[in-house]
């Protein structure tokens, strides 16, 4: 196409719209979860639009945070005190303890406040198919909390699939272990599995109906 003085007209530069500090940011949010590029566009320029509002306190939370928060020495939480809040909460049951997988289970069982005992993160799963062993987790320091003794109770409240279920009869083989060296061990329970809250059965999948038949109770 030509313009009036006879010139062909360049077609307009395809690229980046935007200043490399603003690519930046959409780059790093497109690495959070449940965010992909079109998200994390849009909310980068949801943040810039509110730059006093919202960014730059965002960004003084995110350094806070960095700065200070820090991986309980006992438990595993991420806290910005080491122990953290539960670990040094005296009206907590300590001869209680919840193996989770992540602190992410940990908030979640904490939202519900049923729990009034303390925690354990081991770190994720034991997965053949990934290459992650005993040895990657901190399952290690769950079996030297039980066998230094003050546990009653372990509560093995890892997901319900099959990576899930191997590491919990791992870790109940390993704590029976300890019980039989020691005389004695702690209680071993699981979370029982099975109708949600609310649920219809003709909704509900083969396995959860099946976990629900085994983890039946007298009423």
């Amino acid at each position: 196409m030509q313009n009036g003085t006879g010139l062909r007209r360049l077609p307009p530069r395809r690229g980046n719209m935007s200043s490399p500090e603003i690519e930046r940011l959409i780059q790093l949010l497109a690495k959070l979860p449940g965010l992909g590029p079109r998200s994390a566009r849009r909310a980068a320029l949801h943040l810039i639009k509110r730059r006093e509002g919202l960014l730059e306190p965002l960004a003084n939370a995110m350094a806070q945070a960095a700065q200070s928060v820090r991986t309980c020495g006992r438990c595993g939480n991420l806290d910005a005190t080491d122990p953290c809040g539960v670990c040094a909460d005296d009206r907590r049951d300590r001869g209680m303890v919840c193996v989770i997988e992540d602190v992410a289970d940990l908030w979640a069982l904490e939202r519900t406040g049923s729990h009034k005992g303390v925690y354990h993160v081991i770190g994720g799963t034991l997965s053949a198919l990934d290459g992650r062993g005993p040895e990657d987790l901190n399952i290690g320091a769950l079996l030297s909390r039980v066998a230094d003794g003050g546990v009653t109770e372990i509560i093995l409240a890892t997901s319900a699939t099959v990576e899930g279920q191997t590491t919990a009869h791992y870790i109940s083989d390993r704590l029976e272990d300890i019980g039989a060296e020691r005389g004695a061990g702690p209680n071993i329970t699981r979370l029982a599995h099975g109708v949600p809250v609310g649920g219809e059965l003709d909704y509900l999948d083969d396995g959860t109906l099946s976990a629900a038949l085994k983890a039946r109770r007298p009423v």
